[in-house]
């Protein structure tokens, strides 16, 4: 009978000491997830920050961007005023012809100085190889010349730095 009492008594013990390894278990499985919730909080509220963060960096830069194409000319207006200020000169001084006709002249001299200073430069054209890239056609002309030579610029072209700004319109030789 004894040893039916030290089984049972065993018995027990090992359920208890399963029980209690079980709630071991589940308090360290409970205390896991506890950990993991937490550290997916602060993840989930990390990536808010960031995001809030970069919501306000795309506005930020949007409006830089627009400030900047708003003033990007400024230089260039600030450039043409003295321009301007010659203009209305000449205007006030228009009852001498020929001095009237000498301040365009420096006027025009002064605004296409101006304007090369920024990169414009025109396209040479008359006498030239057609260029597809500079030129545009117009018209074509037999001629004594090789075919493909432009014969007479209709309005000039202008490039600004590496990019044309305008196509030189051209009449060229050809059949």
């Amino acid at each position: 009978m004894e040893t039916k009492k030290e089984d049972k008594k065993n018995e027990e013990q090992r359920k208890h000491s399963q029980n209690s390894e079980k709630a071991d278990v589940a308090h360290d499985l409970k205390n896991e997830l506890e950990n993991k919730n937490k550290s997916i909080e602060e993840l989930t509220d990390t990536l808010k920050r960031l995001q809030a963060e970069f919501e306000n960096y795309k506005k930020r830069n949007e409006k830089e961007k627009i400030e900047f194409v708003k003033y990007s000319n400024a230089g260039l207006i600030a450039g043409l005023l003295p321009v301007l200020d010659s203009y209305e000169l000449a205007l006030k001084n228009i009852s001498d012809k020929d001095k009237f006709i000498e301040g365009m002249k420096m006027i025009y001299a002064q605004f296409h100085s101006i304007l090369e200073a920024e990169g414009l430069r025109p396209i040479k054209s008359t006498g030239e190889k057609f260029d597809a890239y500079k030129h545009e056609v117009l018209l074509k002309e037999e001629s004594d010349k090789p075919e493909g030579t432009i014969l007479e610029e209709f309005q000039k072209g202008y490039m600004l730095n590496d990019k044309v700004l305008r196509f030189s319109k051209v009449k060229v030789s050809g059949k």
